[in-house]
């Protein structure tokens, strides 16, 4: 025997260890459409991947890969850096993840002053793709509940009567100011094009609108349809298809 043999002695042969996805989800787990499904997705979780009964991105990863699979792809599709003095240093990324089995949820969420504490508020872009990422894990997991990565401890009182306060204005200009948002239009189109849907006639078939004139909410609801969408595209009706890039004007 090799001299240096006894070190090794009683260590396991790498090629024999299985490092294969176990299968550790109990065999009378409810139907993932039960309304029992929530609360049970919810009892994988351990305790320190929880904060105030609310998951963290990091136990979100590990309870989908249980779940649902190995994540095979998870990254931003578009991030929207905060402007110079504009919108309180805002910040907006859209995240996708995708499993191996082929499904792929997407989100997006926002970091600014307003919704997110003081120590985070330096990196709001890090902070949005963080919620993003969370939003589209619980979202694959059909959670009932917020991850803690999305919720702030600040007062945001404030923020919300500064809002209100800019009624101090025509309505014409109030009414400017609630027009959709570039972030909001850009990560439409990125929707739509995935998608291959005509902008101009999902919006006025789905929603009665006109795609120049549509309002922050109205594209909020817009982007939850397509959301939708894309993760049933057999409900998308055929007589919107045919991405055209000029759907704005």
């Amino acid at each position: 025997m090799n001299r240096n043999d006894d070190i090794f002695e009683g260590v396991e042969n790498v090629v024999d260890v299985d490092t294969s996805v176990k299968n550790v989800i109990l065999n009378d787990a409810p139907l993932i459409t039960s309304p029992e499904w929530s609360d049970y997705v919810m009892s994988l979780f351990e305790e320190d991947e929880l904060i105030n009964g609310m998951p963290i991105s990091a136990g979100l990863r590990r309870v989908a890969e249980l779940v649902l699979g190995p994540i095979v792809d998870s990254g931003p599709l578009q991030v929207f850096p905060p402007k110079e003095d504009h919108d309180h240093g805002r910040a907006t990324v859209m995240w996708r993840v995708e499993f191996a089995n082929g499904t792929r949820y997407a989100d997006v969420a926002d970091s600014w002053e307003g919704n997110t504490d003081e120590n985070f508020c330096p990196y709001t872009v890090a902070t949005a793709a963080t919620r993003a990422e969370a939003r589209s894990l619980r979202k694959a997991l059909r959670l009932r509940k917020v991850s803690a990565d999305e919720v702030t401890t600040k007062d945001t009182t404030p923020y919300i009567k500064a809002n209100l306060n800019k009624k101090d204005v025509t309505e014409g200009e109030y009414e400017d100011k609630h027009r959709m948002t570039d972030p909001q239009a850009n990560f439409l189109d990125v929707k739509l094009k995935q998608l291959n849907v005509d902008g101009k006639k999902f919006l006025k078939d789905m929603f009665k609108i006109n795609s120049v004139n549509i309002t922050k909410s109205q594209a909020t609801a817009a982007i939850t349809r397509l959301n939708d969408f894309q993760n049933n595209s057999e409900e998308i009706p055929e007589n919107i298809l045919g991405y055209k890039s000029e759907w704005r004007n």
